[in-house]
């Protein structure tokens, strides 16, 4: 019996020390995990606040500034005119692809082909539409809408008809018209070569498509020549992947009722994008 009670006793001391441990632990737990949970709120939160910068100013471009040679980074505002596609992680990453020197050109190909798309399929959300009711095949009325008739693409070529089979995907029987601008090697004016476009293209909306906006030269020149053909400025979207500050302010001080699409405006441009999707880098 005096055995048995001694084992006891260091039971019971046993199970007494690792109650006070249980409680020494939680004890500790309890004064430091609503340290631990603050900090994560406070990551949470500043993740948070920093995506909602982001697309909250996504009509803001960051450049760099003359600031005693720091080149400390400012902000821009840009114009109404100049519209971005929301920023997320998907359109981020097919940007950086696309920059990347080191991406192989079948991966540059599909991911501008991707960010082509995002790009068009926005675009055709800037257009005209009527509602319309439908029958479904079970029997059903449907109310929805038609994009109105009268639309039609356009290409700076040659950069621009990388971006003519994504229009092509998402309406087949979109009309195309073309147009050929090069720079004189001499004076650096955009001069046109070639021109074609549908007889009544004065009536339509007009998609017009150029992948990088460098000096905004080019698409002036090519509006101006949609402008010789009947067409109202405020009838056109530009259709852009990249843009410089530069390039969006010259096109909207030249046309202030012209509309540009793009994915991201940054002082430096990808101006390798044709080179690489078309294999002649």
């Amino acid at each position: 019996m005096a055995l048995y009670a001694k084992a006891h006793e260091i039971k019971e001391d046993i199970h007494t020390c690792s109650m006070e441990t249980y409680l020494d632990n939680r004890n500790v737990t309890e004064s430091t995990t609503p340290c631990h949970t603050q900090q994560m709120k406070s990551a949470s939160q500043e993740d948070c606040v920093y995506k909602q910068v982001r697309f909250v100013h996504n009509t803001m471009d960051a450049e760099v500034c003359e600031n005693g040679g720091k080149g400390e980074p400012c902000q821009r505002q840009l114009a109404p005119q100049v519209k971005l596609l929301p920023l997320n992680d998907q359109i981020r990453e097919l940007q950086t692809i696309i920059r990347d020197k080191a991406t192989s050109r079948g991966d540059f190909v599909f991911c501008a082909d991707r960010l082509i798309r995002l790009v068009v399929e926005e675009g055709l959300n800037q257009l005209p539409y009527t509602e319309c009711t439908v029958t479904t095949p079970t029997g059903h009325k449907y109310q929805g809408v038609k994009f109105e008739k009268g639309n039609c693409g356009v290409s700076i070529m040659r950069s621009g008809e990388a971006m003519e089979q994504g229009l092509r995907d998402c309406c087949r029987s979109i009309r195309i018209g073309k147009i050929l601008i090069q720079s004189d090697e001499e004076t650096q004016k955009a001069k046109v070569y070639y021109a074609k476009f549908p007889p009544d293209i004065y009536r339509r909306k007009v998609l017009l498509m150029y992948p990088i906006l460098s000096t905004g030269n080019t698409v002036i020149e090519a509006v101006r020549v949609l402008i010789e053909h009947g067409l109202q400025p405020k009838h056109i979207i530009l259709l852009s992947l990249f843009s410089t500050p530069h390039g969006a302010e010259s096109i909207v001080q030249e046309f202030p009722d012209i509309t540009i699409l793009t994915t991201e405006v940054h002082p430096v441009a990808p101006t390798h994008f044709g080179q690489k999707y078309f294999g002649t880098d």
